[in-house]
Order: C-alpha cells, then structure tokens, then sequence
C-alpha cells in the first residue's frame, strides 16, 4: 500500500467528487466505504481500513501472480478424516468483493457441500483481513457496466431461495460439515455477514467488525436478517444496523457475535477441527440443521416434530452403531469405525 501520493478520506466514507455522480443510487447494501487514511496506490480506489487497525503481521503467504479469488485445501486431520480449508484470496484488496469473488465463494459453499468426506470447513482470509466488503471500484467505477453487475447480484433465479450476493453468507448454512468464519484485521459490511453465516466465528483481539449498510442509507441484505436474528436482540440487531458503528472483537464476543477470541484463530480453529471430527458426521450434521430449522420463529409442535424427524435419520444409520459401541466401551478390536456422512445430509 505505499505510494508516492495518498488519500485521505473524511471520517466516515469518502468524496463523493472521486466517483462518477450516478454511482451513489447504484450502491447496493453490501458496500463497505473506507475508514480513516490509506497511503494507496494512485490507480486504487479507496476502500480499504486504516492499516493501524490489523495488528502484527501475520500474514498468510501469497503470491505476485494472479491467483483464483478463492483457495481450496484439504487437511487431514488426526483421525484420518479431513478438514476443508477454504480461502478469500485477494491480500491486495484486503478480500474485497468483485464480481469473480462472489461466484467464487458461492461454488466453493455448493462444492463443500457435497463432500462427504469433509467433517468441518474453516473460512479464513489471506493477508492483513478477512474481508473488507465490497470491491467499490470493480462493481461501480463503471455506471453502465455497474448495472450489469448489481443485476448480477440481485436478480433471484427462478425457483431458488437466495441471490448471488445472498449466496456468500446463506449457503454455508446448507453445508452439512460445521462451518469455522476465522476473523482478523478487519470483518466488515458483505465480510461481516459472510462469516455470520458460519456456524463458529473464531477471531484475532485485532479485528474490528461493523454492518456497515446504513452509511449508505441502506439496509444488510447478505443473508444478515436470518443469521442476527439468531445471535443477538432484536434491539441489538437494530442499533448495530442503524448506527453503521465500528466494533471490537471483545465487544462483537459480549454481544454473542462472535463464538471466541483468541491469539491465533487459525489454529484454534484446526484444534476445534479435531474435536469435531472425532464426533459422528451424521450427528454433528443434525445438530446443526436441528437449531438451523427450529431456533427461531418455529413453534414447539414444529420444533418437536423435526426433533423426531433427524432422529430417526440417525438410528437408521451404522455412525449410531459406532457411537453407541464406543460409548459402552467395547474393545478397539471389535469397536466399528464410522462410515462417511449419510447421502440424507447433502440433498
């Protein structure tokens, strides 16, 4: 981020006069403006966070070459069983969101979610965030082609529940494996609900997290109004989307937005892995679409009935034998081992 010239931006946002007068009735509610002053490149646009905010370096290892947006890996884990890794990658742009990143990320949710042979999925961010919202000059630099792309992001295909920008955030509550959001540097705008849709939010003292819409006079509309709902009031959900306000990570873990603050999120987050993995697949993946489909708004008749629903899916399954042998103790030599999850889990 060193140049010979450097912009500094107002408190909040930036000039309006650096961008093209119709763009502002073209932002859409996942854009994440720019806070404090950026030494930038003079051909970057303007939208990323103070470096003050990132903390020590610690960055993931990343490439000159143009690389994919997203990087997939597989972990084996202690058991033999693996652990899905999956990565923003865009360090550059502080894993902003342009148009290839969205598809990106919500092939890599389908993807996983599918596999049945990942046993969790941790969700990180290269380099010094995890994500910084949208990549403003990608998406809206350009006012016809800005069109095109908010089209893109907001049309609803026939027949299917979520939008492209909706995708990002909601599709990682459809993957069976439990999903791991590990936060740092900053977490902010379409970043922040991208992880609100994991099920585990692991973060760095470091990050700072804000739903950001309302400086835009607008409302979050990736996925966030199923996913708060669930984790905070509704008094708490108001203020945070009514104020646009910057918040710490001790602060988003007291207000229950996030499961755990830690020196190292990511390998906290492999450690958390292991635990999971030692569990039965089809149980771990019933549990969560268990509190998925009954923790709000379902009444106790429905909630009751679903109970009984993916219960009996689990005694018709052999990782119930296996669990029940275990538990009673049975020697290793006779003790059955699991089986992948059940095809029930990735309809």
């Amino acid at each position: 981020f060193r140049s010979s010239r450097s912009w500094a931006p107002p408190a909040w946002g930036y000039s309006c006069a650096r961008t093209p007068s119709s763009l502002p009735s073209l932002c859409p509610s996942f854009l994440s403006p720019p806070l404090g002053s950026v030494p930038l490149q003079a051909s970057t646009f303007p939208v990323f966070a103070p470096s003050s905010w990132f903390g020590p370096a610690r960055m993931l290892s990343t490439s000159t070459e143009q690389e994919e947006p997203v990087k997939i890996e597989r972990r084996t884990l202690k058991n033999g069983s693996y652990a899905t890794v999956i990565t923003l990658s865009r360090p550059e742009k502080l894993n902003a969101l342009d148009l290839n990143m969205f598809h990106a990320i919500a092939k890599a949710a389908e993807d996983v979610a599918r596999d049945r042979d990942t046993r969790v999925v941790v969700l990180r961010g290269a380099g010094r965030a995890f994500c910084s919202g949208l990549d403003v000059k990608s998406i809206l630099s350009n006012p016809l082609k800005s069109v095109e792309s908010i089209r893109t992001l907001m049309q609803r295909t026939e027949g299917k529940l979520s939008n492209l920008a909706q995708d990002v955030g909601f599709l990682w509550r459809r993957v069976p494996a439990p999903v791991i959001a590990v936060t740092h540097g900053v977490c902010l705008g379409g970043g922040f609900q991208i992880a609100l849709g994991a099920d585990f939010r692991f973060s760095d003292k470091t990050c700072n997290f804000s739903i950001m819409e309302g400086k835009w006079g607008l409302v979050p509309d990736m996925s966030a109004t199923i996913t708060l709902r669930e984790l905070v009031p509704i008094d708490v959900a108001k203020e945070l989307t009514m104020t646009a306000r910057i918040f710490n990570a001790d602060e988003a873990k007291s207000l229950g937005l996030i499961t755990k603050v830690c020196d190292d999120p990511f390998e906290e987050a492999l450690a958390f892995c292991e635990t999971l993995s030692n569990q039965s697949p089809d149980a771990v993946a019933a549990a969560k679409q268990l509190f998925n489909r009954t923790y709000v708004d379902t009444s106790e008749e429905e909630a009751l009935r679903i109970e009984s629903e993916l219960q009996n899916v689990l005694l018709k399954g052999w990782n119930v034998v296996s669990s029940v042998a275990k538990g009673v103790g049975l020697p290793s030599v006779v003790t059955p081992g699991r089986t992948k999850r059940s095809d029930y889990w990735h309809k």
